[in-house]
């Protein structure tokens, strides 16, 4: 175990969410198989509610330790940072408990509100089953962000990315062989396949939370080696409660706002397409895809912006602390400046080869390429507006955040309907309104916050208003080269196979054209690192 820099920590931490994420995509290809259109409608359910609740015991926890314990660590108060960490895990546990006891109370009352009687769509006792699984998680997960928060906290990178592998790795084996068996071997309904599919979240955080609690006993002497401040004045329970939750509580509503951005598709997406005349099994079609089978590829993006935002919180934290603003500008712009150099060309790509990538892994649908080749831009419109926000948030301005995040999710709720209803008005596919609704919104949170940045920090975006103009340009001549090369070499096939072969082909030749590009212009030189690229090389 030893402490990492700003970039390598960064490069670790994000090849290890990328990892998790590329398992969770590619875990869907039997699970689909296996549960269909009407068992992703039923985990994408209980999913929103999980995440909703989990805003409500533990989200925010994981950072706001992380970035407490990384204050404490760099002022040198050995003993306020372990009371720190006993102190979270307790809080988090009680809430935990109560959140489960609602959701197992109120699970019918949840699905009654989903579902409604609409006809054709799953049933209000299946969806209150799923729900009620998926709550057992509430219990286990929180505790585990808090250890992973605490080896953040030290600039101890490589073993919560490690547990986050491990957590995605069980839990696929229990959501591809538990529901396998469920439906072809026990003959068991779509039902208890997801519901079980569900417990595989449980069983692979209990996994990852031995290893880390492992980790953390056998190196108890590595989290003390530090500058001991002497003096170390007397810091109670109230103060850092008041502290964890002044940190957290930003963390939390973040995460409550991004909930509602689910909430209101889950609530509004199938009634208003049925409305539009589209069949209740389509709409529900169209719902699974947003929620479950298409959202697995914008967590590709959210997972690069994960790696960025756990190790820019630590490092952004220590130099405010220490009063150094022109080095945590520096962290800002590179921050934002590696997000978009990957970001953008790997969304423009995924757009582009929409179509064999859901044959690869759906097989053949009426709607599912469709929406990847716009929807996969939602995820860069989240990851902008979150990393925005995180910023603001190590900044102690929570009152721009807030008021960000709240026009956000207004703009979301005012356009969500009306935009459906205009695009299938101009005889354009009414989920397209969905989707620019959920974009407008995550855009506003994210312009909003930059130009607060700019005004009352002083943060400067001429570099990177630079880099954006070179990427943009990079990923456009990347997407025309391979545009042109597709008149020679077919871009989808009706084999799985051959997809498989097109994707890596396309996708290898769109790495490299935009790499040359990026390397021919200076920019990759100027978003990571000299000392980075040395030890990449």
């Amino acid at each position: 175990m030893r402490k990492n820099s700003f970039i390598t920590g960064t490069f670790i931490t994000t090849l290890c969410i990328l990892i998790t994420k590329i398992l969770g995509a590619i875990y869907v290809i039997p699970f689909y198989a296996v549960v269909g259109n009407t068992g992703g409608a039923l985990y994408g359910y209980a999913y929103t509610v999980y995440l909703f609740f989990m805003s409500l015991s533990s989200a925010g926890i994981p950072l706001a330790t992380s970035r407490l314990v990384s204050e404490y660590q760099t002022l040198g108060y050995v003993k306020a940072k372990k009371r720190t960490f006993q102190l979270v895990k307790k809080i988090v546990f009680l809430f935990s408990i109560v959140c489960f006891i609602i959701i197992f109370l109120f699970a019918p009352l949840l699905a009654r509100g989903i579902v409604g009687n609409i006809s054709g769509a799953s049933s209000i006792k299946d969806v209150s089953f799923v729900i009620r699984i998926i709550g057992i998680a509430i219990i286990i997960v929180p505790v585990l962000s808090v250890y992973r928060g605490y080896f953040e906290g030290h600039r101890f990178m490589i073993q919560p990315s490690l547990s986050q592998v491990i957590e995605q790795f069980v839990r696929i084996l229990v959501i591809i062989f538990g529901s396998f068996l469920a439906i072809k071997v026990f003959k068991l309904n779509i039902a208890s396949a997801v519901g079980i599919a569900l417990l595989g979240v449980s069983v692979g955080a209990l996994c990852a939370y031995f290893y880390l609690f492992d980790k953390l006993n056998k190196n108890k002497n590595k989290f003390n080696k530090q500058l001991i401040k002497k003096n170390e004045p007397i810091i109670n329970d109230k103060i850092i409660l008041k502290k964890i939750i002044e940190y957290a509580l930003p963390f939390i509503m973040i995460d409550l706002f991004k909930s509602l951005y689910n909430y209101i598709d889950m609530f509004e997406v199938v009634r208003a397409l049925v409305s539009v005349k589209y069949k209740a099994r389509d709409a529900e079609t169209i719902y699974s895809i947003l929620s479950t089978w298409g959202a697995k590829f914008n967590m590709i993006i959210l997972a690069i912006n994960s790696g960025i935002i756990v190790n820019l919180i630590p490092n952004l934290t220590e130099k405010i602390t220490k009063g150094e603003y022109s080095e945590a500008n520096k962290s800002i712009i590179k921050s934002v400046s590696m997000l978009l150099f990957i970001g953008i060309p790997l969304v423009f790509g995924i757009s582009f080869l929409a179509k064999p990538i859901w044959y690869l892994f759906y097989g053949d649908s009426l709607y599912g390429a469709n929406i990847l080749s716009y929807y996969i831009f939602v995820g860069l419109f989240i990851s902008l507006a979150t990393i925005s926000i995180t910023i603001l948030q190590c900044y102690k301005d929570y009152k721009s955040m807030f008021i960000s995040l709240f026009i956000g999710v207004v703009l979301k709720l005012l356009l969500n309907i009306n935009l459906l209803v205009a695009f299938n008005k101009m005889s354009l596919p009414a989920y397209y309104g969905i989707i620019t609704a959920t974009i407008i919104g995550y855009l506003a949170t994210f312009i909003i916050n930059f130009i607060v940045l700019g005004k009352k920090y002083n943060v400067k975006y001429e570099g990177l208003v630079k880099s954006l103009f070179d990427i943009i340009i990079g990923s456009i001549i990347m997407i025309f080269v391979l545009f042109i090369l597709s008149f020679i070499i077919p871009i989808y096939s009706n084999n799985r196979i051959i997809n498989l072969f097109i994707i890596f082909f396309y996708g290898i030749c769109g790495i490299l054209i935009y790499f040359v590009y990026s390397c021919k212009i200076g920019l990759f030189y100027v978003v990571f690192e000299k000392k980075f690229i040395n030890m990449i090389k």
